[in-house]
């Protein structure tokens, strides 16, 4: 439960930044579907379902949002290409505008963020690393639960032999 209220505590401030004009870009977005996932794991929790499933998949889900962190990290600092639909790597942006680059994007928007530039750091840390260290974090102590578990179920087959 305490993995599935990090991620919540993540996607909420997600979308402070965001009310407070850090506008997302698309591998952002794409971080905040597996934290979503695994609040809802925390949630199934509630009604006692297979345990051990629910714990895999909220493990997956912050393991795979902290993968996304780094990928994008490394998109951000340089150290890889992105995918060209949010960096805009080989293509020429000059002529294009803003509904051509994101076909969801609102004619009244008129903020463009490209996913290899960092609009905000803290401690030299983007928004993109401080989701991969947190979300490892929130992945272990899914483990944690995992391992107690297990451990768990092995004593009780160890009194009933």
């Amino acid at each position: 439960m305490i993995a599935a209220t990090g991620s919540a505590g993540l996607l909420f401030g997600a979308f402070v930044f965001q009310a407070l004009g850090y506008a997302p870009c698309a591998m952002c977005i794409w971080q905040r579907y597996p934290h979503a996932i695994a609040i809802g794991m925390g949630a199934l929790l509630l009604f006692a379902l297979p345990v051990l499933q629910i714990l895999t998949v909220g493990a997956l889900s912050a393991l795979s949002t902290s993968a996304l962190g780094v990928f994008h990290t490394g998109v951000e600092r340089g150290w890889w290409e992105g995918p060209t639909s949010c960096t805009g790597s080989g293509l020429d942006l000059s002529q294009m505008s803003a509904s051509e680059l994101l076909p969801s994007a609102s004619s009244s928007s008129s903020t463009l963020v490209m996913c290899d530039e960092v609009v905000w750091e803290f401690l030299t840390l983007s928004m993109a690393s401080w989701n991969a260290i947190l979300s490892a974090v929130l992945a272990c102590l899914w483990l944690v639960a995992i391992a107690k578990n297990q451990r768990g179920r092995l004593l009780e087959i160890a009194e009933v032999s």
